[in-house]
C-alpha cells in the first residue's frame, strides 16, 4: 500500500530512528510497549512550555484561558477519534493502568459478597490485579475465560461462566503478548444480556483499529497516548455518561469539587468529577498532535501496512529451525505483534544479543505471567511493528536471530 519512498518520508519524521546502537542502525520493534514520537509531537512540547504554560480551568488570565482552550480542544478531538457521544465522557488519566484502577475503585460500592467479575487468560497484569483486590475486599469471585492452544478465547466457556451474579467483565481488545484481536462486540452484547458492565482494555488499539465506542456499546474503554505516537503519562477513560454520573469519584481534591464546607462537599459535573488536581496539561495538548499525525496517515492505512509487516514476519521467522511462534496463523484475528521463543535458548539471552545488533525487542513475561504459565514458558521474545518499520528491518531481524542462535548454541 505504501511505497518505500512514502515509508521513508514517514521515518524521516522520527528523529530517534537515526540513532546508532552499538554502531548499528536502530531497529525499533518494541512498539507494543511504546511508540516513538514524530517531530510535530516533540515540537509541540517545546511550544507548550515556551508559549502557553499555565494551569487550566482555574484562572481568568490569558495564559490560563489559552491553556484551558487547548486541553478541552484535545478532549473533543479524542471524542471524535473514538466516536463518543459527549466530550464529557472522556476522562483524562495517567494512562490505561490508572483508568482501570479508577473503574475498579469507583464501582466498588456496587460489588457485594458472592458477586462475580470475569476476566481472561490474555490479560495484562493491569487488568488482573485491580479486580483481584476488589474481589478480595468484597469477597466476590474472580472468574477466568480460558484460551485454546493458539491463545484464542474459548467463548463457549464464557457463555457458561457469565450469570446474573456477574457485575463486570474486563477484557483486552488486543492481546499485548499475542496480538490477538478479541471479539469484544460479542462479549459486550452477551454481558449486557445479564446486566453486567463491560470494560475494554484498548491499550494496543489506537492507530491499529478503527474505534467506535458507540457501535461497540461498551460501558468503559481505556487506552494511553504513548502507544499511538504521543507522550507518556497521559491516557483516557471513556465511560457512558449515565454510568459515570452514578459512580463515586476515584480521587478527591482540587478541580473535582463544586462546593466544599466542613459539613459537606459536592462534586463537579463530568468530566471534572474524576479529574482531581492539576492534570498533565502538556501531555494532553501534545497528544492532540499525535492524533493529527495518525489521522493524516489514516488508521485504515496504518492497520493495513502493519498487517503486511506481520504477515511477512511470520512467513520469514517460520523458516527458523526450533522457533516457536505463538498466537495462531489466522491473520484476520491478529494485530501487529509476534511473540516467539527459540528451542533450548532463554529469551533474555536472545534479546540481549539482538540488542547488540541494534534491535529493540521486548523479552520476559510481558506483564502477563498467567499467560506464560499457560504456555509453560518463563518468558517470550516479542516484536511489535509500527508505521515506520520496514520489510528490510524484518530481514535484518531474521538474519540477527540466526546469528544469535548460532552463537548461543555454541556457547
Amino acid at each position: 500500500m505504501f511505497s518505500k519512498k512514502k515509508i521513508q518520508e514517514i521515518r524521516d519524521q522520527f528523529p530517534i530512528l537515526k540513532k546508532k546502537i552499538y554502531s548499528n542502525s536502530l531497529v525499533y520493534i518494541d512498539n507494543a510497549a511504546t511508540t516513538q514520537k514524530p517531530f510535530q509531537v516533540i515540537k509541540a512540547s517545546e511550544i507548550y512550555y515556551s508559549t502557553i504554560n499555565s494551569n487550566v480551568h482555574r484562572g481568568l488570565h490569558f495564559l490560563s484561558q489559552e491553556s484551558t482552550f487547548y486541553v478541552e480542544n484535545v478532549r473533543k478531538k479524542i471524542q471524535k477519534f473514538i466516536h463518543a457521544k459527549h466530550s464529557s465522557e472522556i476522562i483524562f488519566t495517567k494512562g490505561t493502568t490508572e483508568s482501570i484502577n479508577l473503574v475498579a475503585s469507583s464501582i466498588s460500592f456496587l460489588i457485594k459478597k458472592g458477586d462475580e467479575i470475569i476476566i481472561s487468560y490474555l490479560e495484562h497484569h493491569s487488568n488482573i490485579v485491580p479486580w483481584q483486590i476488589l474481589c478480595s475486599k468484597k469477597k466476590a469471585l474472580l472468574k477466568i475465560i480460558p484460551i485454546n492452544k493458539d491463545g484464542l478465547l474459548q467463548l463457549e466457556y464464557f457463555n457458561f461462566l457469565i450469570s446474573e451474579k456477574t457485575k463486570i467483565v474486563a477484557i483486552n481488545h488486543v492481546s499485548n503478548v499475542l496480538g490477538i484481536i478479541n471479539p469484544v462486540k460479542n462479549i459486550i452484547d452477551k454481558s449486557h444480556e445479564y446486566g453486567a458492565l463491560v470494560l475494554i482494555d484498548g491499550a494496543q488499539v489506537p492507530s491499529s483499529l478503527d474505534l467506535d465506542v458507540q457501535n461497540l456499546n461498551v460501558d468503559f474503554y481505556v487506552f494511553s497516548a504513548h502507544k499511538m505516537y504521543g507522550p507518556t503519562g497521559i491516557g483516557i477513560l471513556y465511560g457512558k455518561e449515565k454510568i459515570l454520573n452514578y459512580l463515586d469519584p476515584y480521587q478527591t481534591g482540587g478541580e473535582m469539587i463544586n462546593k466544599v464546607s466542613f459539613d459537606q462537599t459536592t462534586y463537579s459535573d463530568l468530566p471534572f468529577k474524576f479529574e482531581a488536581g492539576t492534570p498533565n496539561i502538556e501531555g494532553i495538548i501534545v497528544w492532540g498532535e499525535a492524533i493529527d499525525f495518525v489521522e493524516k496517515i489514516g488508521v485504515e492505512n496504518i492497520q493495513h501496512y502493519k498487517k503486511e509487516l506481520l504477515s511477512y514476519a511470520i512467513k520469514l521467522l517460520s523458516r527458523i529451525d526450533g522457533i516457536q511462534l505463538y498466537g495462531g496463523s489466522d491473520l484476520k484475528k491478529r494485530s501487529s505483534i509476534i511473540s516467539f521463543n527459540l528451542s533450548k535458548l532463554h529469551c533474555f539471552d536472545v534479546g540481549s544479543i539482538l540488542d547488540r545488533f541494534g534491535i529493540a525487542v521486548r523479552t520476559g513475561h510481558l506483564c502477563a505471567q498467567p499467560l506464560m504459565n499457560f504456555f509453560n514458558v518463563k518468558g517470550m521474545i516479542r516484536a511489535s511493528f509500527s508505521i515506520y518499520n520496514t520489510f528490510e528491518e524484518i530481514d535484518y531481524l531474521f538474519d540477527s536471530i540466526l546469528k544469535a542462535k548460532k552463537f548461543l548454541l555454541k556457547h
